[in-house]
């Protein structure tokens, strides 16, 4: 039996909103190498791209935490939901295993 969630399940919100978030994050890191990008080019030193990604992923990490605190909450909500969720349908099916229902 395969579960096919509704539009406005826990786990559609969930893949929505993860998907919101990894978007946001990358597109953090994509601004910030830019902006590295750029003032190296203004002030005449030249970094190379892989310099400038790095250097933006380890700026985003602790940054996209503040930034995107209201999504990364909702995330994780949605996670302990889906997970209560799985508990619940597990318990459900191991009472049926055992013939209680």
């Amino acid at each position: 039996m395969i579960d096919n969630p509704t539009p406005s399940s826990p786990k559609n919100k969930l893949a929505r909103n993860l998907a919101l978030y990894t978007l946001a994050r990358l597109a953090l890191v994509v601004v910030i190498a830019a902006i590295i990008l750029g003032v190296s080019s203004l002030v005449g030193a030249p970094i190379p791209l892989l310099v400038a990604a790095i250097f933006a992923v380890i700026i985003a990490m602790p940054l996209s935490l503040v930034l995107f605190k209201k999504l990364r909450t909702q995330v994780n909500e949605q996670i302990s939901a889906v997970d209560a969720q799985r508990r619940q349908d597990r318990d459900e099916l191991r009472s049926k295993l055992r013939g209680d229902r």
